[in-house]
């Protein structure tokens, strides 16, 4: 049975009279991958805080299961919703593995040091992204991109029922985007649900089994990424025109259209 992480009505304000969500209604389903698409400051990752339990709505519900996420406590919480960060800074120099064990921490009681399966699933999170090599580095050491990887194989570690990631594919080269992907993908596989704020609507079309579209804080539309991956949609999202390229029933690739928005360049006499 499907479990369900529903967002109902969700209104936030950082500033008041100023919402960045308006009402988004938006449910998540274990066993699905939704990529969560928009415009730099559409309300994606305000939406992706909400519903991990960061930041309490100022109207609406988010439910577990028809069960309020605001009645778990933090352990609890944090068993059944992961959440990976765009970036993280621990305060000490720990090592790449050091980092994926701590999301662990939901099943390593006070005081308490991890166990086996604890350390059996950092290290499997890290072989699951081809980071087995990195065990020892000290994480401040790493490239940005490679940090990004290593908080990807910390949320992987977690092994909670829903994995809430921010933006996992930006600063990341095509291959190791695909690396990311593909390793939530075969989670997804085994029953956890994931969503994923992205600004590559392509890696949307590839990866995702539904995607919502934000606009100005709302949800402009949602569904099967070959029904919201559109040119005519993206354009209302972004303002800007796209076209389609590819054969086929569907598209296979989208990006922003260069007619009529190449800069007009004088000639010197």
């Amino acid at each position: 049975m499907a479990v369900r992480l529903r967002a109902g009505g969700l209104v936030y304000a950082y500033i008041p009279g100023r919402p960045v969500l308006r009402g988004i209604t938006l449910e998540l389903r274990s066993g699905e991958t939704a990529f969560l698409l928009g415009p730099n400051g559409s309300g994606k990752t305000t939406f992706l805080d909400c519903i991990g339990g960061l930041r309490p709505p100022a109207e609406g519900e988010v439910l577990l299961d028809d069960r309020p996420l605001g009645s778990f406590s933090a352990r609890e919480r944090a068993q059944q919703v992961g959440y990976v960060p765009q970036f993280h800074e621990p305060p000490f120099n720990f090592t790449a593995w050091e980092v994926v064990l701590m999301g662990r921490a939901p099943y390593v009681r006070w005081l308490s040091q991890p166990k086996e399966r604890d350390r059996r699933a950092a290290d499997e999170a890290l072989a699951a992204l081809n980071l087995a090599g990195f065990r020892d580095r000290p994480y401040y050491t790493l490239s940005g991109g490679e940090r990004r990887l290593v908080l990807v194989a910390r949320g992987l570690a977690q092994g909670a029922a829903f994995l809430l990631l921010d933006e996992p594919d930006a600063h990341l080269d095509p291959a190791n985007q695909h690396r990311v992907l593909l390793a939530v993908q075969e989670v997804v596989g085994e029953g956890l649900g994931a969503a994923i704020t992205s600004h590559s609507p392509n890696n949307a079309l590839l990866y995702a089994d539904r995607v919502a579209l934000f606009s100005t804080g709302e949800v402009l539309a949602q569904g099967a990424p070959g029904e919201v991956v559109t040119p005519p949609l993206l354009e209302r999202a972004y303002g800007i025109p796209f076209v389609s390229v590819g054969d086929g029933p569907g598209p296979r690739a989208v990006l922003p259209s260069l007619e009529d928005q190449r800069p007009t360049r004088s000639r010197n006499p």
